[in-house]
């Protein structure tokens, strides 16, 4: 099943309006990587069943594979990381970060797939793969997604991710329309890079 991972992208959506400013920036995005040929699966993350973690760490006991003893729908978001290349995040910023269903996902992926919070040091189950986001932002980007775009960067230091940026809009409010052909156009171009980042990357892994 892993032998996809190269082709994969698995998207991840903190928005809790389905048709909302953080979708609409995301469609061009999937567009360009339909275009490409890149196969991508995505999660609405307000309408699953996701629990916050409970820092028991019991996750940490099976080093073979992201464990939770949880029962809802996080095993699902496990097996689609695991066999994804790329992890795009779309999410609006509410108070500087990514909204709760989102860093809930982040808090249970960050100990389930890393197993270094026991008495051991245990490896990164999803080392190597790349991470990058898009967002929807009140505030211009340097005073609203700054905070989010470098706590990724951490996150993925301390996963063994490799962090490829943020592309971040600025919607002033409800009722204003949001998107145009300028923004689609720099969504288009940051699917193209990511998928440039991602090709380079390949080519330079298998020589």
């Amino acid at each position: 099943m892993r032998e996809s991972i190269l082709d994969q992208i698995c998207i991840l959506r903190g928005s809790p309006h389905r048709r909302g400013s953080t979708n609409s920036l995301l469609a061009p995005v999937q567009e360009t990587f339909q275009a490409a040929g890149r196969r991508s699966v995505s999660y609405d993350l307000y309408h699953m069943q996701l629990q916050p973690c409970l820092g028991c760490r019991r996750c940490q006991e099976d080093w073979t594979r992201p464990y939770c003893l949880q029962r809802d729908e996080m095993p699902t978001l496990f097996e689609a990381v695991l066999n994804s290349r790329l992890l795009l995040l779309a999410t609006p910023i509410y108070s500087w970060y990514c909204t709760p269903p989102l860093k809930t996902a982040l808090d249970r992926l960050d100990y389930a797939m890393n197993k270094v919070f026991g008495p051991d040091r245990g490896p990164s189950l999803w080392r190597g793969r790349s991470l990058a986001t898009v967002t929807v932002s009140g505030p211009p980007e340097d005073d609203g997604a700054d905070l989010w775009d470098q706590g990724l960067a951490r996150y993925c230091a301390h996963s063994g991710l490799e962090y490829l940026g943020m592309l971040c809009e600025q919607h002033p409010g409800s009722g204003v329309p949001f998107m145009d052909d300028d923004r689609a156009g720099r969504a288009r171009a940051f699917a193209r890079g990511l998928l440039d980042k991602l090709d380079a990357r390949d080519l330079y892994v298998k020589r």
